[in-house]
């Protein structure tokens, strides 16, 4: 019985209730069971009759003993006790327990995935690092957690794009492309420019690409002419490598939008033209304002400046509304810490058009990455010159355990990732501890097929069997799996899958130590074996599956 099961008894008996005429009360739409904290309460547990007795008019105890009696009665349900002030406290019986090893097995990938969000088209934009250098931690940290998210939202039902915004020109790309000439020239970097070997390299990479076209060599030409040569090339060049890195890491967007394609389209105009009509733009000074004091902001906002020039925020107010256009329900944006006082403006925006503010738009703030060796910070990218970047932390410890080191942890918590213990091969490495799981299963399994008798036969599984105090601690967590997900969903927070890894693989390894799955020597197989079997291929679905949704491999053998 999985919890959504129990969850459905629960409300059947309630409704049952009130049909019979015991109680007179609106039926909720859902029951809510969990864990009790305390093993010895039980399997599961409900405070529905707490939550129903008021609008009822008796005593929650009174309630929680009308509903026990009908509960007791429910298939599978072992016993029920009333605890407190009207808590139930649930049993199953071992073969109603038991059984869910076989739904998880039957299910497969699918386990742990729910319709939740079923219809919601989501826009999650994450790392959106302009071109001007490799992706440093920050931009790295949310390439694991926004992936991570992406398809942990996914698991719940809804639609998601992966959207990467970038700005080809502007500024910081004026930097980029005179440093890349610099370079070129053998020159010292601009004092605001840039620095490192990709720099070097790129430069490099921009000369013999126009010389493999026949083009003019760049540095024959006037000053102003080389430095467009290197920033469209070099940009080119740079995005490239940040799309191939990404890949690597496993992470590939749908969408490369282009801070310019918002204001070459008029979407610009568009997006006053609607704030317009609803009155909450005015000139002032020669100047286009934007009402957001009035939804929160600290001030109004200049949307077009005297001068005719659109302001920032202008480019924000298009890119949202094209969004929007383009049919989502909801736009996540995933920034660095430095954007917090960004949100007020945004969330005033997104009122201003009429959108509800953290249901339309929603903001992620990301907090600081360090990397740690020999006790050390490390601070200096060989490639970069300046900060750690995604290529170094890669090099060190390997896409899986990078992935999971940036996503086990909350975003809004400053981490620091030791190097040295991502590398061990212990259980102190979490990442080693939660894929050693699934590669120990893969291995009971395979030497199992080499036991006659000891098979994954439906017909011969026996959940009954599952009786030890580990098979229902495992089970137990095993059921918690699709409620993980979907309040990882919910919260947008990818570390709570993570976490419950971990402590899954803490469970798999006491129920492990007591219980054997293979017979020791000659001894002979019994059912009791083929049910444990089942309960570790269960276990091993949902360590893949969890691991699938971090973007992290679930090894067959270490």
């Amino acid at each position: 019985m999985t919890p959504s099961e129990l969850s459905s008894a629960v409300r059947a008996c309630l409704q049952a209730a009130v049909d019979a005429g015991d109680l007179a009360v609106a039926v909720p739409g859902e029951v809510r069971v969990e864990r009790p904290k305390q093993r010895e309460h039980g399997d599961w547990a409900t405070n529905v009759a707490l939550q129903v007795a008021k609008a009822a008019g008796r005593p929650p105890r009174e309630v929680a003993t009308l509903l026990a009696a009908r509960l007791g009665e429910v298939p599978g349900v072992k016993s029920v006790d009333v605890a407190g002030p009207g808590f139930l406290n649930i049993v199953l019986d071992a073969a109603a327990a038991g059984e869910l090893a076989r739904t998880i097995v039957e299910a497969g990938t699918g386990y742990g995935r729910t319709d939740g969000a079923a219809g919601e088209r989501i826009n999650l934009e994450f790392v959106s690092a302009n071109p001007t250098g490799p992706i440093h931690l920050g931009g790295t940290r949310w390439a694991a957690v926004g992936d991570s998210l992406a398809r942990i939202l996914e698991a719940t039902g809804a639609s998601v794009t992966r959207e990467y915004y970038f700005n080809d020109h502007g500024a910081q790309i004026d930097r980029f492309a005179r440093s890349l000439l610099a370079r070129a020239k053998g020159d010292p970097a601009p004092e605001d420019g840039y620095g490192g070997q990709y720099i070097e390299d790129i430069a490099t990479r921009v000369l013999a690409d126009a010389a493999a076209a026949g083009e003019p060599d760049p540095l024959t030409l006037p000053d102003d002419e080389a430095q467009e040569v290197f920033r469209a090339r070099g940009v080119d060049l740079m995005f490239g490598e940040i799309k191939s890195s990404l890949h690597e890491f496993g992470v590939d967007f749908d969408v490369y939008f282009h801070e310019n394609d918002v204001h070459d389209s008029g979407a610009v105009e568009r997006a006053v033209a609607r704030l317009r009509a609803n009155g909450h733009i005015y000139e002032k000074d020669g100047a286009t304002w934007l009402r957001t004091e009035q939804f929160g902001d600290d001030k109004d906002r200049v949307v077009i400046k005297s001068d005719g020039e659109a302001a920032y925020i202008a480019g924000d107010l298009a890119y949202y509304l094209d969004k929007r256009e383009r049919g989502f329900d909801r736009v996540i944006i995933m920034l660095g810490a430095d954007h917090h006082g960004y949100i007020g403006r945004m969330m005033a925006m997104c009122a201003a058009f009429g959108d509800t503010p953290w249901k339309n738009l929603e903001i992620l703030i990301g907090q600081m990455v360090n990397l740690v060796r020999d006790g050390q910070p490390m601070r200096m990218s060989k490639r970069a010159g300046t900060v750690v970047i995604l290529e170094d932390l890669v090099e060190a410890v390997g896409t899986d355990a990078a992935r999971y080191a940036l996503a086990r942890s909350s975003v809004d918590s400053q981490i620091d990732i030791d190097l040295d213990l991502l590398t061990k091969h212990s259980n102190d490495n979490p990442v080693y501890y939660v894929q050693y799981v699934h590669a120990r299963i893969s291995g009971i399994v395979r030497n199992a097929a080499d036991v006659p008798g000891l098979s994954m036969d439906a017909a011969a599984f026996d959940p009954s069997l599952l009786t030890h105090d580990t098979e229902s601690v495992l089970l137990a967590a095993l059921s918690e799996f699709p409620r993980v997900v979907a309040h990882a969903a919910e919260l947008r927070e990818p570390h709570r899958v993570a976490r419950y890894l971990e402590e899954l693989a803490g469970y798999f390894h006491k129920w492990y130590d007591a219980c054997r799955v293979i017979p020791q020597g000659d001894d002979p197989v019994e059912d009791v074996h083929r049910a444990r079997l089942w309960l570790g291929e269960a276990t091993r679905i949902v360590i893949a599956n969890g691991l699938g949704l971090l973007g992290v491999s679930a090894p067959e053998r270490m």
